[in-house]
Parts: C-alpha cells; structure tokens; sequence
C-alpha cells in the first residue's frame, strides 16, 4: 500500500479465513521509506511526460518488488499465495471516467515469482462510480463491531452503516497538507501534534476552508491532488506569510470539525487508524467535538499503521474467490462491481 501523504510503502503478511464470517490476522508488518530521487519524483508525478510517467511505472514496480523480496527474505516459512498492491494513484479523475495507479505489477512478479493483483479501481470507475473508496467493504466484513471507521492518512475518509447499506466517503484533506506545513519548519510531520497544538486559530481561513463546495455534497464523493491543488492549496496560499503553526492549528480545528459533523450517531464506537491516529491534537479536538458517550477507539501499532494494507490484500481474496470487492452504496457506481487484474493465472486450492 502506497498512500498519498507518501510516508513509504506498507508490506504486511495477512491471513484470512471465512467460516460464518471472515476473520483474519494481521503478521509482520513493515514501512519501507521511498529513496529520496523516487519520493521527489512522486511528488511531481503529475506534471511528468508520458515517457517519464512511463519509466516512473516501471521503476516504482522495481521498488515495490524489491522490497517484498527483502520482506520475505528473512521469512521463508511464510506461505505466500499472491501480492494485492494498491499501487500509486497519480490521477483519479471519476468524472471523466478514469483514474491511474502506478507501480507496475509485472516488475513486483519479477522480483518475488509471485502472482499480483493490482489495479482495483477500474472496474468501479468504468460502472460510474468515484473507485473510492474501497476499504468499506473491508470495514464492513472485518470490522463489523465498529459504528464507524475513521482513517486519518493522506486524506480522513469514514465509513459506515446508514440504512442497511455501506456508506464511505472522503472528508477533507488530512496528513497531505498538514506535512507540508510541518517540513516548512524542517520537521517531516507534526509529531503528535505538537506545532499544531502551539499555533492558534487564523479565523479567516477557518472560514473559507469551511465554506468550501465540496462539503456541501453529501452523496458518493472522494478527493484527490487534483482537488486539492485546485480548490484547498489555494486558500491556504493567500496565509503563506501566517506562521506555519498557525496554519497548522487552524487546519486541525478545521479537520476535527468537519470529521465531527459525519459521527452524529449517540454511543458510537469509532475506530481510528491511519498515522494521523497519532496527532493526539486532532484527536483531542475531535474528542471534545463529540458526546460524552461517543467512543474513540485507537488499536495497537500493527492495525493503526496497516489496516489499509490489510484490506487491500482481502479484497484480493474476495478478486480471487470471483466476489464482489466494490460497493456501489459507498462510491456511487451502478452496480457493485469486482475489481482487480491478475498478472498471471494460477491454480489455487481453496
């Protein structure tokens, strides 16, 4: 799993069985940081040529290959039956029917010898929905004693029951931007909130931030650095002389807020993961948000930091086992749709 706030790429070992329902076990469990050349490229993916987007997809695959050869090396007893790697989104653009995720498969089943099944949000995008998000299913069927799933990576997105159906969506720009205002002050992220936490309310740019369209939109929706360069970077440009602490801070009240208007349900149970788990700030804010009798529930380190990958690698077995891994409640498509596309066929004994 590779996400946009590019902290590195996620490689877990996950285990999966079904009897009445399906459980699994999350394994060993790494963050392999980008090489600086390969991050810097990422970072400006989108304005690369074709060519150099091309070689970009070959030599991310290398990257991705490699370092499940070197996750495996030390783990031979390991049985492995396939790779599900999410790839690298440069472009998602569901209104015109396409979206992009790099890293090319064919180069990580070169290095490991492994089957891979990549490119999961085709299928969705080409029935008319947005490809994402696609971890509700997983949350659904994984994580059923939760009232509602919060991520806080690149981008904060929920999902949820509402009217007996699965409903997800982003919520607002999250770890993408809060980074880039701590690396302004030479740090590579807020560390547990504390610039954020010295910083105060530029009430201004709260406002603006707030009144944003995108919010107003309560059906199917998601966001991506498209979005973000055109509708959120330039409001925060016009405060580029406020102190970035500042920014910070109004960014997580901001944040908290918007994350508070979804989880409206009396004694829920929220589980939170994804590294902005770790902002106690936010989480604080977002805490003080909420009733006394709505629940914030962080995990243990493994499942805070992989849940992501985890489903990733389940909805590579529902591709596998020819079912459904897309819901058409959470992203808007006419229909619930199976995604994925296998570098090679192999017999598998399940």
């Amino acid at each position: 799993m590779s996400g946009t706030s590019l902290d590195g790429l996620d490689v877990a070992y996950c285990e999966f069985a079904k009897s009445n329902s399906w459980s699994f076990r999350l394994g060993s469990c790494v963050t392999y940081p980008y090489p600086a050349v390969l991050a810097e490229l990422l970072t400006k993916s989108t304005t690369l040529s074709g060519l150099e987007l091309t070689m970009l997809d070959h030599q991310l695959g290398d990257f991705m290959g490699l370092c499940v050869e070197k996750f495996l090396n030390p783990h031979t007893q390991l049985k492995v039956d396939f790779i599900a790697s999410h790839g690298h989104t440069i472009f998602h653009q569901p209104e015109k029917k396409f979206t992009l995720q790099i890293g090319n498969p064919y180069k990580i089943q070169q290095h490991t010898g492994l089957a891979v099944v990549s490119d999961f949000r085709q299928a969705d995008v080409q029935a008319g929905g947005q490809g994402a998000p696609l971890v509700p299913i997983g949350d659904q069927l994984l994580f059923s004693e939760y009232d509602y799933c919060l991520n806080l990576g690149g981008f904060a997105n929920i999902s949820y029951e509402n009217a007996d159906a699965r409903i997800a969506f982003d919520i607002c720009p999250f770890n993408i931007v809060n980074n880039l205002y701590a690396q302004q002050m030479g740090y590579a992220y807020d560390d547990q909130g504390k610039l954020a936490r010295e910083g105060k309310c530029i009430e201004a740019l709260a406002r603006s931030l707030d009144q944003l369209s995108f919010y107003e939109n309560l059906g199917p929706k998601s966001l991506g650095t498209e979005w973000l360069a055109e509708n959120f970077q330039p409001v925060l440009d016009k405060y580029r002389k406020e102190n970035p602490k500042d920014i910070l801070h109004t960014l997580a009240l901001h944040q908290a807020k918007q994350i508070a208007k979804i989880i409206n349900k009396p004694k829920s149970r929220v589980l939170v993961t994804g590294g902005g788990a770790y902002n106690t700030f936010i989480i604080e804010t977002l805490q003080n948000l909420l009733s006394v009798d709505q629940q914030i529930i962080i995990p243990d380190a493994n499942l805070l930091e992989f849940k992501e990958a985890l489903i990733f690698a389940f909805l590579g077995v529902l591709s596998l086992r020819n079912e459904c891994n897309s819901l058409s409640s959470v992203t808007g498509a006419t229909h619930d749709t199976l995604g994925g596309s296998w570098t090679r066929h192999f017999s598998f004994d399940r």
